[in-house]
C-alpha cells in the first residue's frame, strides 16, 4: 500500500475539517492508501513534521489556509527530492487552492489530492524563507494576519475588505530602490509584491499571457504613492481592471528581485508576518515541489 501522511490544522476557517475528518479518511483508505494523520497543534507544527517524516510517504495531503500550506512547503523544500503535496483548502480567502483549480467542497478535494496529476510548481525564497504564493508589503499586507480568526470566520473574505477600509487613512509611503532582474528604479512606493499566483487577497488577479506558476518566473508589481485623490483613483480602477499598464505601477516577470529600503519594513510571506526587512533578497526556485492540481474545467 502507499503511504499518505495528512496533516490539517483544526483551527482554519471555521473549523470544518473537523465535520469533515471521517469521510476523508474513509476516502483515502479505499483508493488503497495507508494514512498517517497528524492535527496541527502550534505554528511550525506541519514544517517539524514534513521534516522529520515527510521522506517517508508516497504522498503528502495537507488542510489548512495558506499559512499551513506555507509550513508544509517549507518542509518539504528543507528535505529535498519531495512527495507530491495534494492540498484540502479550509482557510478565508485561498489564494493557491484558486490557482490550481481545487474545489471548495473539502470532501471533493480530497479527491483530486489523490487522483489528479501532480504539477511542478516555482517555489519563492524571500531571505532564506520559502513562499508559495506571495512575498509582499505596503498597503493592506497587514491585513491577513491583523484580522481576527473569529472575525474571519464571521465574515469571510468581507473581514479582509473591512479591515483594509480601516487602514486607508493610515496608508503609508516607503522610499526604496529595487532591482528586477535588468530592471532598476528608486520611487515612493505605497504596496509591493513578488507573487507567483494567478490571485491575490482573493481578489485582484494579474491575467496576462506571461503568467505561468512553473516557467521560472515571478511576477513583482509595486505601486506608486499617489500624489492627489485623482491619481489615487486612477490606481484602483487600474486594479479593478487589472490593467497592469498602468503609468502608476512597475510590472516586470523575472527570476530575481532585491527590495532595499532605509527603513525596515515588515513584509507577509503567504499572508503571514514575514519579519521586518531593510533588505529584501528574493529568488525563485523552478518547478521545485510538485502539486496536484484540479482540472481546469
Amino acid at each position: 500500500m502507499k503511504k499518505l501522511l495528512f496533516l490539517y490544522n483544526p483551527y482554519s476557517g471555521r473549523g470544518v475539517i473537523k465535520e469533515k475528518l471521517s469521510e476523508i479518511v474513509e476516502l483515502f483508505c479505499e483508493n488503497d492508501y495507508e494514512v498517517t494523520i497528524y492535527s496541527t497543534k502550534k505554528t511550525g507544527d506541519a514544517r517539524s513534521k514534513i521534516i522529520a517524516t515527510g521522506m517517508n510517504y508516497d504522498i503528502v495531503v495537507c488542510s489548512g489556509g495558506d499559512g499551513t500550506l506555507n509550513e508544509v512547503t517549507d518542509g518539504l523544500m528543507t528535505i529535498g527530492n519531495p512527495p507530491p503535496c495534494g492540498y484540502i483548502p479550509a482557510g478565508t480567502v485561498n489564494d493557491f487552492a484558486k490557482s490550481f483549480k481545487l474545489p471548495k467542497d473539502m470532501t471533493e478535494a480530497a479527491g483530486v489530492a489523490i487522483t489528479g496529476s501532480p504539477v511542478l510548481c516555482d517555489i519563492g525564497e524571500i531571505n532564506g524563507d520559502y513562499f508559495d504564493y506571495i512575498a509582499a508589503f505596503g498597503a493592506f499586507t497587514q491585513v491577513s494576519y491583523e484580522t481576527s480568526q473569529i472575525t474571519k470566520n464571521i465574515l469571510g473574505k468581507l473581514a479582509y475588505f473591512f479591515e483594509g477600509v480601516k487602514k486607508l487613512p493610515y496608508v503609508r509611503k516607503y522610499a526604496i530602490e529595487v532591482t528586477a532582474g535588468e530592471e532598476h528604479f528608486e520611487d515612493e512606493i505605497i504596496y509591493g509584491m513578488i507573487t507567483n499566483s494567478f490571485s491575490v487577497g482573493g481578489f485582484l488577479s494579474l491575467f496576462d499571457d506571461d503568467v505561468a506558476l512553473d516557467d521560472g518566473k515571478l511576477e513583482a508589481f509595486f505601486i506608486k504613492a499617489p500624489k492627489n485623490v485623482i491619481e489615487f483613483q486612477v490606481i484602483i480602477n487600474a486594479l479593478l481592471t487589472s490593467d497592469v499598464s498602468c503609468k502608476y505601477f512597475y510590472y516586470y516577470h523575472v527570476s530575481e528581485v532585491t527590495v532595499k529600503c532605509d527603513e525596515e519594513i515588515a513584509w507577509t510571506v503567504d499572508g503571514e508576518y514575514g519579519g521586518d526587512i531593510a533588505e529584501a533578497r528574493i529568488n525563485v526556485h523552478k518547478q521545485a515541489v510538485a502539486f496536484v492540481r484540479g482540472d481546469d474545467e
